[in-house]
């Protein structure tokens, strides 16, 4: 079949609208209309050729998605079609040593997140007759996607799919930044630095944790206030405002957790996130950046060790997206978990370069690329 999709030819290059040919699924894969996919940082990473994911071109972006399954492969056993689905930023195969000791984020099928094929290492589109892959698997950039059934999770019919997308990678990175690996506690003092699409969660999740105080730094005003809608109790517009405000709120002790969700780190923001932190405090460092190679956290030792500072590397904010999506899916019906709000632009397959445009000017907290089905 021909689908549309937003692609990148080569690295630094610009969006590009084409179609494509797709295959059929094969065995343990589904095909899935895609309905919606979140405009992810990592994204605009991987056109600058980054996130240490090395890989091929041309790629099919997109990763966070949400939409409905049109048909299924041979040994297909966790979907039939017209189930609802969201995609996972990475593949979950279940048996592997990490699936089974509970850190599927790890799973060996990531081992082909870099060039997008399926785990048996062919490809299911083609441009202009040459083999194409999704971004971590997947290409929700294109309106519909053959991925394998490690790829995906089904969610509940009553979840609207434009919010389950969000679910799909944003949310549960910042959330679990929080959760899981900041591991926030009832009246600590807690510093966000970056709350854009991953950092405005790891703010709902300090708020739901029952942190005393939830400061979220950022350079643009808008998304400072809107912080203060779903959690935040204080905003500042650097880090250093930030440290400052967590040592007068913590009666100077300095911040117990500080979670940095920044659109693309470097070593200058990391040291000034260390010096925010207090002693036996947990620095979580979720952003990355566009060079793989760049040595971008950079630390004095003896403040790290001297003041017992846990420094922790969070990916996909430590969640087992079988656990972890469900539940904060719940939390969404319950009222609890903001998702809705999060959504400040919905954009088409073709504004993919506009919509990166706003992205990296801080315009919105969540763009929404939404596909039309005819």
């Amino acid at each position: 079949m021909k689908v549309q999709a937003s692609v990148l030819t080569a690295p630094r290059q610009d969006w590009q609208t084409v179609t494509l040919e797709l295959a059929e699924p094969q065995a343990e894969e589904v095909l899935i209309r895609v309905e919606y996919a979140g405009l992810c940082r990592s994204d605009e990473h991987r056109r600058h050729g980054g996130t240490g994911l090395g890989g091929r071109f041309p790629l099919i972006g997109g990763h966070e998605g949400a939409g409905v399954i049109e048909a299924v492969g041979p040994g297909v056993t966790r979907f039939k079609p017209g189930d609802h689905v969201v995609t996972s930023v990475l593949p979950s195969c279940g048996t592997c040593r990490y699936c089974t000791s509970g850190r599927s984020r790890l799973c060996d099928y990531s081992a082909h997140v870099p060039t997008g094929e399926m785990p048996d290492g062919t490809f299911r589109a083609r441009l202009d007759g040459e083999p194409i892959g999704g971004f971590c698997m997947v290409g929700s950039f294109a309106d519909h996607i053959v991925v394998s059934q490690a790829s995906c999770l089904k969610v509940e019919k009553w979840l609207p799919l434009d919010v389950a997308a969000l679910l799909s990678c944003g949310v549960p990175t910042g959330w679990g930044s929080a959760e899981h690996i900041g591991k926030v506690q009832l009246g600590e003092t807690v510093i966000v630095i970056g709350v854009g699409g991953v950092g405005i969660n790891a703010v709902q999740s300090a708020a739901f944790a029952g942190a005393s105080h939830v400061i979220a730094v950022d350079p643009v005003a808008f998304k400072r206030d809107f912080a203060l809608t779903v959690g935040a109790t204080h905003t500042a517009a650097t880090i250093e405002e930030g440290a400052e405000l967590g040592r007068q709120l913590s009666h100077g002790t300095g911040a117990d957790v500080v979670i940095v969700t920044v659109g693309v780190l470097t070593k200058e923001i990391s040291a000034a996130a260390l010096e925010a932190t207090g002693k036996g405090a947990r620095l979580v460092l979720t952003a990355t950046a566009d060079d793989a190679s760049d040595i971008n956290v950079c630390l004095p030792g003896n403040r790290v060790s001297l003041y017992s500072v846990s420094v922790l590397g969070s990916l996909i904010g430590g969640c087992n997206i079988h656990y972890d999506i469900p539940r904060l899916a719940r939390l969404y019906g319950e009222g609890k978990l903001k998702l809705d709000e999060l959504i400040t632009q919905r954009y088409t397959v073709d504004q993919i370069s506009a919509a990166y445009a706003d992205v990296r000017d801080g315009r919105v907290i969540r763009g929404l690329l939404e596909h039309k089905h005819s």
